[in-house]
């Protein structure tokens, strides 16, 4: 290779988004093999573990009612085993959600059974595993914006722009390809924010409805599907992002019986007329989430940043978390009154001021004095343990604030019990709460984190620097 040559393909290199830079540096990895289950070994268990994806579009169950795609089709695999099982050995799904990243590693480790993504996902050389035949033929990557603003219709109009992205997003590689196309134009590269791992894609698509983010990549099922929940996205269908894909399940290499039956599966399975009856029903007023950094809300939180500010810090808390809460509860207006006794900028009850030994909740300061007090004493008694990081602490803290820190303990008793991480908020106990108490909970603590992580975002915009004092000597 020339020297001309070396120096182009090194500058290529780093202009990919780092998370596919790093699937591409060295050799793919190998990973360790568990066990193998073939279909004997799952009947005789009567268990067929499967892992999802975290999202709630590809796998989850509200009150007793299917909402998932891949939830549909698994029930519909899992009854298609069952009609097929000899001496009664029934089989029932045990559901196990990891991030879209970790599904063929934790399947390579043994840890479940069957693959179900939701979503596009390609098996790396490393790993030693099958795929079945197509589930989603002819499957395209959308770019997603909001309506009113600028449509794309060439890859050249994306140069500079920033991309939002989950992480194992198929349009990392995408991306990458993109960038390299770009580059031998001499164009600027476009520019990747991998989201927060506590957002699924349909969180992501929520907050470019909002106007926290601007562009994003998706599936086109999965867009179709969240755009009757979410109608101001758009779609740009004329930029070609890539070649379509195919989803697929995926088990390991050695499970031929198992991968036989999801083929055979697959061939009669029929997409129910209803199936996204209970989804549009459940979610249609749960998806609303507001651009929390508009002008005029901007300066009311350069008004409040003071007080919350101060009664954060004493209470070791981020004051952002305090702003975003108030937000969620009374959109940053401190007059704000409930019929039923809610008061004020954080939505104070009477009783759980009494709680904190706080009388007054009626001023400004009070109020958000109670509020950072009856979190931080929620925090402290419940959820002080240092196996919950920060992100995940502040998600119980608020969850039960909401509905109350007895239910959300026992919600993560029900976790543990079920396999779920009982430390784990985001896409695990959550699942408790969605099957026990529906949606209500969920989406208040989701909205609140996506404010968090808008105000995050912008915190330097929102904290001004002291000025410096420079001495002159």
């Amino acid at each position: 290779m020339t020297r001309p040559s070396i120096l182009l393909a090194l500058c290529l290199s780093l202009l990919l988004p780092l998370p596919a830079l790093a699937r591409l540096a060295g050799p793919p990895e190998t990973l360790a093999s568990g066990k193998v289950r073939d279909l004997a070994e799952i009947r005789s268990s009567r268990v067929l573990r499967v892992l999802v994806n975290q999202s709630r579009n590809s796998s989850g169950e509200v009150q007793g009612q299917a909402i998932g795609v891949e939830y549909h089709r698994l029930r519909a695999f899992e009854q298609y085993l069952n009609g097929h099982a000899r001496d009664g050995q029934e089989i029932s799904l045990k559901i196990i959600p990891k991030a879209k990243d970790q599904l063929l590693g934790a399947l390579q480790r043994g840890e479940g059974d069957l693959v179900a993504p939701g979503e596009l996902l390609e098996a790396l050389p490393g790993h030693a595993v099958s795929s079945s035949d197509p589930i989603v033929s002819n499957v395209p990557l959308l770019l997603v914006g909001i309506k009113g603003e600028r449509r794309y219709t060439r890859i050249e109009q994306l140069s500079g722009k920033t991309l939002t992205l989950t992480t194992g997003s198929a349009a990392g590689e995408a991306v990458s390809q993109i960038n390299q196309r770009l580059a031998l134009r001499k164009l600027a590269p476009i520019k990747v924010e991998w989201v927060d791992p506590s957002l699924a894609v349909e969180d992501v698509l929520e907050m470019v409805q909002g106007g926290i983010f601007h562009l994003t990549i998706v599936e086109q099922p999965i867009a179709e599907r969240w755009s009757k929940i979410l109608p101001k996205l758009r779609f740009d269908r004329q930029l070609k992002i890539s070649e379509p894909g195919e989803e697929h399940w995926f088990v390991r290499r050695d499970a031929s019986m198992l991968r036989a039956s999801i083929d055979r599966f697959l061939k009669s399975y029929k997409t129910p007329a209803d199936q996204d009856v209970a989804f549009l029903r459940i979610y249609r007023r749960q998806y609303q989430v507001h651009y929390p950094l508009a002008q005029a809300d901007r300066q009311r939180l350069e008004k409040l940043r003071p007080v919350l500010q101060k009664h954060a810090g004493e209470q070791g808390m981020d004051w952002l978390n305090l702003a975003a809460l108030a937000f969620k509860e009374s959109a940053l207006q401190p007059s704000a009154r409930s019929g039923s006794g809610p008061t004020g900028l954080m939505q104070i009850t009477p009783s759980a001021a009494q709680r904190v030994g706080v009388n007054n909740i009626q001023s400004l300061d009070s109020n958000v004095q109670v509020g950072a007090k009856y979190l931080a004493m929620i925090r402290r008694k419940f959820f002080a343990s240092p196996k919950l990081n920060e992100r995940e602490r502040m998600a119980f803290v608020l969850a039960a604030y909401n509905m109350g820190p007895e239910r959300v303990q026992g919600m993560r008793s029900e976790a543990r019990r079920r396999g779920l991480n009982p430390n784990q908020w985001f896409f695990q106990v959550e699942r408790i709460a969605m099957e026990q108490v529906g949606m209500g909970a969920v989406s208040y603590v989701n909205s609140v984190n996506k404010y968090y992580l808008a105000f995050d975002r912008e915190r330097d915009s929102l904290e001004p620097r002291e000025r410096k004092v420079v001495s002159r000597k």
